[in-house]
């Protein structure tokens, strides 16, 4: 899934198919490999190769810095591998399919919003799941999944387009339908939720036509999107997590309480709030490659 005022794929230059094949030849060889060694495999490779490459670990240490400017500069350096190397782990599970579900928990270990959903599923009620780059955010969607639960959402599409054309299959096929950013996918989009359908939204990247919440201690530009969907179609506003635990495979699993209606703003601050406690806890988890911090536009 992907986060809001995304831009479109901007097209398949030279560039592009050299690091789609670089991709593709990472991801074959991963898979190979039986699932565990397969998962370490990834991480080891995309924090010590091409986290470094695309320069993940320069922007991770910045926004490091930016957040925490007193941070051991060590530390900050074990953030960022860190960050590269959930980066790698995410990306090689979601392509695994079957045997990443199979890792999963059955039910959540957190589950103060379950009674809610399940109401909201029996009433017909849409819900929209809120979450961030965090752990792997397709985690709480794959449990839920299992559970019978049937949730979609909108993903942005990358801007390197044969990666996207192959990354998108990821996403289709687990739960309820996904839908690219863009006109065509956001009438789908709502026509779900317009139906009772459960769907999320991560909400954590920048938006420029976004309002100024303070994530980390700072000023974030960021969508009101999902709490505005929530109040027009009465849905749930619910944030889950998924949080990778210390063996690097399995997952912690939070769905939390949903997020009172009120005014939008106030929800996303509510959102906000929630994903912040998380990273604060976990640091390394967040993906500090984003450019949460921007300048506003002039």
């Amino acid at each position: 899934m992907a986060g809001d005022k995304a831009k479109r794929p901007s097209g398949r230059g030279p560039g592009d198919r050299a690091v789609d094949l670089v991709l593709r030849g990472a991801i074959g060889a991963a898979m190979a490999l039986p699932y565990e060694r397969r998962v370490a495999a990834m991480g080891a490779l995309t924090a010590r190769a091409i986290g470094p490459l695309a320069g993940y670990r320069r922007r991770a240490r910045a926004n490091l810095g930016l957040i925490w400017p007193d941070l051991d500069p060590a530390r900050r350096d074990a953030l960022s591998r860190a960050v590269c190397d959930n980066l790698g782990r995410t990306l090689i599970e979601n392509y695994s399919g079957p045997d990443f579900a199979r890792a999963l928990p059955a039910r959540p270990q957190g589950a103060e919003g379950l009674d809610a959903i399940a109401r909201a599923r029996a009433e017909h009620r849409p819900v929209i799941f809120v979450t961030g780059h965090f752990g792997n955010h397709e985690a709480p969607r794959r449990v839920l999944t299992g559970m019978g639960y049937e949730i979609g959402g909108l993903y942005r599409e990358m801007s390197n387009r044969f990666v996207n054309d192959h990354y998108a299959t990821t996403m289709q096929g687990v739960s309820g339908p996904v839908f690219p950013k863009g006109r065509r996918g956001l009438t789908g989009f709502l026509r779900h939720l317009k139906g009772g359908g459960m769907a999320t939204i991560l909400f954590d990247l920048h938006d420029r036509g976004g309002v100024e919440i303070d994530f980390l201690g700072r000023p974030a530009r960021t969508a009101l999107t999902a709490a505005e969907l929530a109040l027009r179609f009465d849905a749930l506003l619910v944030p889950y997590f998924g949080t990778r635990q210390a063996d690097g495979t399995s997952f912690d699993i939070a769905v939390e309480s949903p997020i009172p209606h009120g005014d939008p703003v106030g929800m996303m601050r509510e959102a906000t709030a929630r994903l912040e406690a998380r990273v604060r806890r976990d640091p390394g988890q967040w993906f500090w490659v984003h450019n949460r911090w921007k300048p506003a536009p002039r």
